[in-house]
């Protein structure tokens, strides 16, 4: 059950009804509106009966700025491409051993990236994300609570998480991250000696895929030192609504929407985990393509 409780930091990406999404896509840049990252509604909690357009902030100056953002953006985006793969040269991508995905330094950092718990579930836990010493890494600290919540439904609670927020392009095109060049996850990491579930989640070809995760484990040893980890990504494995699949394979790499950190050991007390940077390591050493076995099930025997 630990396992199942350490996964439920399934895809809380949001998830609106078509129409609201065709219609606010149409709209463009001319609506302002909070994004949310979670569709979850308590049982018992009656649904929502504003329209779409009730909640809607109309701002034309806020439209007309954002218009020459992504302009400026399309520009940017469109002179990278003539240079090459992520705006640099193809000789530089093709022998690139490492590369920074993320490093904590400003405020503009901490942006990027968005915290969750269990009090989307009606838990009492409680997770905070701030500037480390001297504005050198990224502290993410709080207090985990088992308690579940008296809903009637829920069965198990005691989460929080902190996840990167998708890749947009110009006009909020949906964009991904192509790690094909590298074989592993590289990170800096200090934590108190409790387990993390790190995260990935790609782009689904199919709806019923949105809940896939490709998920391992990262044990900190606590102490004054920082510690560097290396995970293959033959290592993650597919799991579903926190329940590990039995049809297995390797990460799209191609495809990489986020990268997001669990913690939910059924501990309760307080916790945390400093980030210095995230990157990417292409460990030439490292050969083995997918480190669980697969199955075809309608194989005749």
């Amino acid at each position: 059950m630990t396992l199942t409780v350490m996964l439920l930091n399934s895809t809380s990406l949001r998830r609106g009804c078509c129409r609201g999404k065709v219609l606010f896509q149409l709209s463009g840049p001319l609506l302002s509106h909070s994004t949310l990252y979670s569709s979850y509604r308590r049982p018992g909690t009656q649904p929502e009966k504003k329209s779409f357009w009730q909640n809607a902030d109309f701002s034309f100056k806020k439209g007309i700025d954002a218009l020459k953002t992504h302009i400026s953006l399309l520009k940017e985006e469109t002179q990278n491409h003539l240079i090459g793969p992520g705006g640099r040269p193809l000789n530089q991508y093709l022998l690139e051993q490492t590369s920074v995905l993320w490093q904590f330094r400003s405020q503009e950092d901490l942006n990027k990236w968005v915290i969750s718990s269990d009090v989307e579930i009606g838990g009492k836990s409680e997770v905070y994300l701030k500037l480390g010493r001297n504005n050198q890494g990224a502290l993410l600290y709080g207090t985990l609570n088992t308690e579940v919540p008296r809903d009637g439904e829920t069965k198990y609670s005691g989460y929080c998480s902190m996840r990167a927020k998708p890749p947009l392009g110009s006009f909020n095109r949906k964009k991904y991250y192509d790690w094909s060049n590298f074989n592993s996850l590289y990170l800096r990491v200090r934590g108190d000696g409790r387990p993390w579930m790190i995260n990935i989640y790609t782009d689904p070809y199919f709806s019923h895929q949105k809940d896939d995760l490709y998920n391992y484990f990262m044990f900190t040893r606590g102490g004054p030192y920082w510690e560097e980890i290396k995970i293959p990504f033959s290592k993650f494995f597919l799991s579903s609504r926190g329940r590990i699949q039995d049809n297995q394979h390797p990460i799209w790499l191609d495809k990489i929407c986020t990268l997001g950190f669990t913690i939910g050991d059924k501990i309760d007390g307080p916790f945390q985990l400093e980030i210095d940077f995230i990157g990417l390591l292409n460990d030439r050493a490292h050969t083995e393509e997918f480190a669980y076995e697969t199955y075809d099930k309608n194989t005749p025997v």
